[in-house]
């Protein structure tokens, strides 16, 4: 039986790339369909594989975001490593690179020298600060560049700062490639000509910003850290019944107030009060107005405060942990769990976001370190001794 064709089938990706957000970028155009070709250090592999053994003895980090590709060991500085790049880079639609500052550049890696030869190839050179500017060779590892983008400063609470729970700058740099890979293999199809993509984890992180950037406009203060609640609107955030059960709420607008006041709080007068009357003065009387609230949720369990929410028209959530999300009611009723090999056995694997009615998403094994090396080398055209004097050469 033909499957059916997926958008990105007969495009293949040469991947130089390691730990979080080049790895999340190919991972994601192997889903739509690309082949992948993950270029790895021969003996030690993506750092990222090391980063746990949480999954059957495997990364998490890299269970996650190498799913659908082939693993090629090559000691890119290697005397003989430019015959197979050669023989790769003919063959390529796209390069991704993750690689320290510079290092792509000085192994003729880089855009403009590829371009003489492969006019439309694609080059994405993914980086902490971008190709240029003072900060162009300052080390990003996620949490440093959370820090220069801001990031830090409107999470926590009070005076205490706190990481995102996730890699949020490796991941939306490589988002954001993802994307720009996608538009510019749009841009090829008209035009027949390859481009260079620079994308900054800091640049993809501070766009991401915009919004409590934009709330300090024109020398206005930032907004406080408000642990879970939202900054600049009340009530939403979390709370407590009293069987100790949290739950998540959110009011958006006055219409929403007088309901949640009416219904949740049995007290309709409350809407009224001139502390609370429009959200600008309920954020600016959140204290005392959490005090309320936490005096009539003090009297309900979980599942009557859930009800009085529900019936009030109120948006709610139960604050859940990671952990949870396995067995997420939404998740199941959606069929979003499928299944992925692994070399330490078949693990589950949440199918990509934006589910697609002509064709499903491409949902392949997690490579072993050099599982390809061997099918790769001869399908470049190497014959078996070849193969044999490159791995004794430590080559691959």
């Amino acid at each position: 039986m033909t499957l059916p064709l997926r958008p990105l089938d007969g495009i293949t990706v040469l991947a130089f790339e390691h730990a979080v957000a080049a790895p999340v970028c190919t991972r994601h155009l192997a889903d739509q369909g690309a082949r992948v070709i993950k270029i790895e250090r021969p003996g030690v592999g993506d750092f990222a594989r090391n980063y746990d053994q949480r999954v059957k003895g495997l990364s998490s980090y890299f269970v996650w975001a190498n799913r659908s590709k082939e693993s090629l060991t090559l000691d890119i500085k290697h005397p003989r490593a430019s015959a197979i790049l050669d023989r790769l880079l003919a063959k390529t639609d796209v390069v991704v690179q993750n690689l320290a500052p510079g290092a792509a550049a000085r192994l003729g890696l880089s855009f403009d020298a590829l371009h003489v030869r492969h006019k439309g190839l694609i080059v994405c050179d993914i980086s902490g600060y971008g190709a240029d500017g003072p900060y162009r060779d300052k080390k990003a590892y996620d949490l440093m560049v959370q820090a220069e983008a801001g990031l830090l400063s409107a999470t926590g609470s009070g005076d205490v700062i706190a990481r995102a729970g996730f890699s949020a700058a490796d991941v939306s740099a490589g988002m954001y490639a993802y994307s720009s890979i996608l538009s510019a293999l749009l841009l090829r199809g008209r035009t027949g000509m390859g481009s260079h993509i620079d994308v900054a984890m800091f640049e993809s992180l501070t766009e991401w910003m915009g919004n409590p950037m934009y709330y300090t406009f024109d020398g206005a203060l930032p907004a406080p850290r408000t642990g879970g609640a939202h900054p600049s609107i009340a009530p939403y955030g979390p709370t407590r019944a009293g069987d100790g059960q949290s739950v998540l709420l959110g009011v958006q607008n006055e219409r929403e107030w007088r309901n949640f006041c009416a219904t949740v709080l049995c007290n309709p007068t409350l809407a009224d009060d001139a502390r609370f009357v429009t959200n600008t003065l309920r954020s600016q009387n959140r204290a005392v107005l959490d005090e309320k609230i936490a005096e009539v949720f003090s009297g309900l369990t979980g599942a009557e405060l859930e009800a009085r929410l529900e019936q009030a028209n109120i948006a709610q959530s139960r604050v859940n942990t990671a952990a949870d999300l396995w067995t997420h009611p939404q998740l199941l009723a959606r069929r979003r769990w499928t299944e992925v090999q692994t070399s330490a056995g078949p693990v589950p694997a949440l199918l990509p976001p934006g589910t697609n009615s002509a064709y499903r998403a491409r949902m392949d094994a997690v490579p072993a370190l050099g599982e390809h090396t061997d099918a790769l080398l001869a399908e470049l055209g190497f014959a078996s001794d070849e193969i044999a004097a490159l791995h004794d050469d430590a080559a691959v």
